[in-house]
């Protein structure tokens, strides 16, 4: 009888034909270039904290980093069930912003995640701001900060319209994790450097 394959099996040969289907997809509708991928490590740890222009940020970096990645996203993205559980398997965390103590269990993963040598991604802004920049949400860099300790990696992101849809994705340099107590200056500074690379 043929043995059964580990979750991290599976979950790996679901991404790279979710990759692959991605990249067929969304290169018929986006020309993307992208630079500074050497700033994200081979092996160890991370967080990438990217700018949210539209709902396209998440597929696009999901293509474009070598490394396969955990998004921390809103909770309504994963109703109905079907849509949830696919987003799941790809690496989907949901939040409940509205009532955080709920997403407790789920907030848990990220840490462990991040334990385990894993890329995760946190939109700072917390939702879409399309050609500006929004202020930036402390509360999980300092959930993050407090139990761990991986880079933080700031991505700059920009449309440009035209027959195919130009995507600017730039990875600036990672910046070390810091103590709770100085959140709030991180956020500041890494917000300035993100809307840097954005072109904003």
């Amino acid at each position: 009888m043929r043995a059964a394959m580990k979750p991290g099996v599976r979950r790996l040969r679901l991404l790279r034909t979710t990759v692959i289907a991605a990249r067929l997809w969304l290169g018929l509708f986006f020309k993307i270039r992208v630079t500074g991928l050497e700033n994200i490590p081979d092996s160890s740890p991370f967080v990438l904290l990217p700018k949210h222009q539209r709902w396209e940020d998440i597929p696009l970096l999901g293509i474009s980093v070598r490394r396969p990645l955990y998004y921390v996203a809103k909770v309504e993205l994963f109703h109905p069930a079907p849509v949830g559980a696919f987003l799941s398997s790809v690496g989907g965390i949901p939040l409940n912003r509205e009532r955080p103590i709920e997403s407790r269990r789920h907030l848990r993963q990220v840490v462990e995640h991040l334990r385990a040598g894993e890329g995760i991604v946190i939109f700072p802004e917390g939702t879409y701001r399309p050609n500006c920049m929004g202020p930036g949400h402390p509360g999980l860099i300092r959930m993050v900060s407090a139990r761990t300790s991986p880079p933080f990696i700031p991505v700059g992101i920009r449309y440009t319209p035209g027959f195919r849809t130009g995507v600017a994705i730039r990875v600036g340099k990672p910046v070390r994790a810091v103590t709770a107590r100085e959140t709030a200056a991180f956020l500041e500074k890494i917000m300035g450097e993100i809307g840097r690379l954005s072109g904003l």
